[in-house]
């Protein structure tokens, strides 16, 4: 569908793109273009598919959007209405967002599902695993820079609001995975394309399995976490707190590392290949001291850390890169009836595309879920606190029951990763406190920009990691 029907409606689509969860904050104000528009379906309500680009002055950034059209509104449609079509063939209908919308939900799903219709999106299949249509639509709030929505208990698409040309490392990934019958990942229904011009090559998002009695592994987590700092509850000190699910956790992580090694290929660093990477970590620790002060003390003997990386490169177990999650946390695993599964594979969004997709150690993922370990403890401490006692040495005691809670779960995850028998992160304990350092790095920049009252979750990780007798 030619993109004109497009022209008169971006004056009202800029302010209430500002207004979404996935809009970047950098683009409001800028001017949108029209990129690729396509209307699907005979009678209304219509479902207008679009793309459109902001130009600001981090350069061209495309949105997806999903548009609803009607004559009239219904009353209850009322909260989710955007603008009216000034002229053309639907002069006068109402324009909303159709994700508010179950009935063109419910169509888009068909027209998945069915191969799509004219230039519209149109799923590429990437598995025999036939396509279920006439479920319940029902939008998840769970995301920032994509949309999900699930269909009754069986199916989620996933919406990705700032679509870019293929390939795309989750897509990818998940392919892979489903391919090699991966029991620790939702298998891939397949990708959401559309011939429209402009938009051709574009990778508009996936469809894959629903998980629907899966626990948020960050959730639970911080629940245990808070159960063991406040001594009560199942996740009390004595108890353990987590620590099987943390070693279930990591022997799902190291299978799916297996997988992934064995879709993509591994391929052994050389000490010069380790030498650059801590080079790397260097630069990113001198550059986010100039931003965060704090960091300053610490500088010197992280330094040191990542010069001990490439001393060490050529000693003991060898070190090899491989496709990885990329951006592995709790909140990345859930906790389904038949155990954990690890989901959202398109890694760090600040990341280009070339670098999400370029093989990295596992050790990375690792040293992400160790520090998601200490955010939990921390996200714990802080729901006791709120709720209990607030003497002084009640505080302290807290404070040490939530580390201890970290260390346990930590140390668990790491055994069930190794016991996984891929590899021994305790093979390499330089290089995974380097990694972890790195990370705690940039988590300290994140939150000096975004959360200030979590910079000292960082700070306590590096003042360890920077202390600790290498």
């Amino acid at each position: 569908m030619r993109t004109e029907i497009l022209q008169p409606l971006l004056p009202a689509l800029g302010p209430w793109l500002t207004g979404r969860r996935w809009f970047d904050a950098r683009y409001a104000g800028a001017p949108l273009t029209a990129d690729a528009a396509s209307v699907v379906g005979d009678d209304p309500p219509l479902l207008l598919h679009a793309v459109v680009s902001a130009d600001g002055a981090a350069g061209p950034l495309r949105f997806q959007l999903l548009l609803g059209l009607r004559p009239e509104l219904p009353a209850r449609l009322d909260p989710a209405a955007i603008t009216t079509v000034p002229a053309g063939p639907w002069q006068g209908w109402r324009v909303y967002d159709a994700l508010a919308d179950g009935t063109l939900l419910a169509l888009l799903l068909r027209t998945l599902a069915g191969g799509g219709a004219g230039p519209g999106p149109r799923l590429e299949r990437s598995s025999r695993y036939p396509l279920p249509v006439g479920l319940v639509p029902r939008p998840l709030q769970v995301e920032q820079s994509n949309t999900s929505v699930a269909y009754g208990d069986r199916v989620l698409l996933k919406i990705f609001r700032r679509p870019e040309p293929g390939p795309h490392t989750e897509v990818e990934a998940l392919r892979a995975l489903t391919g090699r019958e991966c029991a620790r990942t939702p298998h891939l229904y397949g990708a959401v394309h559309s011939d429209a011009p402009g938009a051709e090559g574009l990778v508009l998002g996936l469809v894959e399995e629903f998980l629907p009695d899966a626990r948020d592994g960050w959730q639970e987590a911080v629940r245990q976490a808070a159960d063991a700092v406040a001594g009560t509850g199942p996740g009390n000190p004595a108890g353990g707190g987590f620590t099987a699910d943390a070693s279930a956790l990591g022997r799902a992580v190291a299978d799916v590392h297996g997988a992934l090694g064995e879709a993509f290929g591994r391929t052994r660093l050389t000490a010069a290949d380790v030498a650059e990477e801590t080079a790397r970590m260097t630069m990113r620790l001198k550059e986010a001291a100039e931003e965060v002060p704090a960091l300053a003390r610490y500088t010197a003997r992280l330094g040191a850390l990542f010069d001990d990386c490439a001393r060490v490169a050529g000693r003991g177990c060898p070190l090899f890169v491989q496709r990885t999650h990329g951006d592995l946390h709790l909140g990345q695993a859930l906790r389904a009836h038949d155990g954990w599964r690890i989901v959202d594979f398109e890694g760090e969004p600040a990341r280009s595309a070339a670098e999400r997709a370029r093989p990295e150690p596992v050790l990375k993922d690792v040293a992400g879920m160790l520090r998601s370990f200490d955010y939990a403890a921390r996200t714990g401490l802080a729901a006791a606190d709120d709720e209990g006692e607030s003497s002084p040495s009640v505080r302290l005691r807290r404070r040490r029951r939530a580390s201890a809670w970290a260390v346990r779960n930590r140390r668990a995850f790491i055994a069930g990763y190794a016991s996984a028998g891929h590899e021994d992160p305790d093979c390499h304990p330089v290089l995974l406190r380097a990694f972890e350092a790195d990370k705690a790095v940039y988590e300290a920049v994140y939150e000096s920009r975004l959360r200030p009252d979590r910079l000292p979750i960082p700070l306590a990780a590096l003042h360890r990691l920077a202390t600790t007798p290498r």
